[in-house]
This record gives C-alpha cells, sequence and structure tokens, in this order.
C-alpha cells in the first residue's frame, strides 16, 4: 500500500485543538484539506504528522508551538495613529485589519486596544505561541505510485 512522503498530493480529514480541549478548526463537516506536502502551505508538525500514514490511517499529533504558527513576538505588537486608518474604519478591539507591507505583501492584523489617537495591533498569527493537537485521518492519496 502506498505511503504519504514529501511532495506527495494527500486529502486528510482534520480536528484542531487547543490544549484545554476547545476545537479551533474542523474539516470534518466539509470536504477533506487537499495540499501538497512540502510546499509550506501546512505548519510543520502537521506535515511532519502525516508522513508514512496510509490511506485510511489516523493519528493524533501533539504539535508544540514552535512546529506550528511559532512563538508569540511581542515586536509585532505596534501602536498606530487612528489618522492612518481609512476614514470609514471605526476601530473596535478585536477587530481584523489589514496592513501592507512596503513591498505590498497584505498582513492581517488585529485590534488590540483602541485609544483617543491611537490604536494597538497585533500582527502575531492567532495560534502564535499555542500548543496544538490534531486529530487527523488520511482520506485519500492522489499520487500513489
Amino acid at each position: 500500500m502506498a505511503t504519504v512522503k514529501e511532495g506527495s498530493i494527500v486529502k486528510v480529514h482534520y480536528t484542531g485543538k487547543l490544549s484545554d480541549g476547545s476545537v479551533f478548526d474542523s474539516s470534518v463537516e466539509r470536504d477533506p484539506l487537499q495540499v501538497t506536502l512540502g510546499e509550506g502551505k501546512l505548519i510543520p508538525g502537521f506535515e511532519k504528522a502525516v508522513i508514512g500514514m496510509e490511506v485510511g490511517d489516523s493519528t493524533t499529533a501533539n504539535i508544540p508551538a514552535e512546529e506550528a504558527y511559532g512563538p508569540r513576538r511581542d515586536d509585532l505588537e505596534l501602536e498606530i495613529e487612528k489618522s492612518q486608518l481609512p476614514e470609514d474604519i471605526e476601530a473596535e478591539v478585536g477587530m481584523q485589519l489589514q496592513l501592507n507591507q512596503p513591498n505590498g505583501q497584505p498582513v492581517p492584523v488585529q485590534v488590540t486596544e483602541v485609544g483617543e489617537e491611537e490604536i494597538k495591533i497585533d500582527a502575531n498569527h492567532p495560534l502564535a505561541g499555542k500548543d496544538l493537537t490534531f486529530d487527523i485521518e488520511l482520506v485519500d492519496i492522489l499520487d500513489k505510485e
């Protein structure tokens, strides 16, 4: 039977949980995730967990923050003047915004504090600094040899 290796195109069902057991994402109620391993579209710990699986296999992977979305970085928490926001945006705590880097690359950020003249934003991934657990089921290997 074929096993998953680097470069395999796979379909997986997954349920992602935080250390307290709360689910933050799942594919179970929708189509399985299809991805080519090694393209950098999955967190490293997830890819490692899938390598070597056969169709029908299931596993639970405990992924430390370093192999997930990395540690939280204080340098990604910034203060910006409200005047830098478009006029039609009224910033609120929890609001998701998008900033553009000098090279034009968009960066999602979350408003964490709203003051009189400025707001604080956080460009860390919402799961940065968190250890994650994924229940993974390999549904198919599309490039079986």
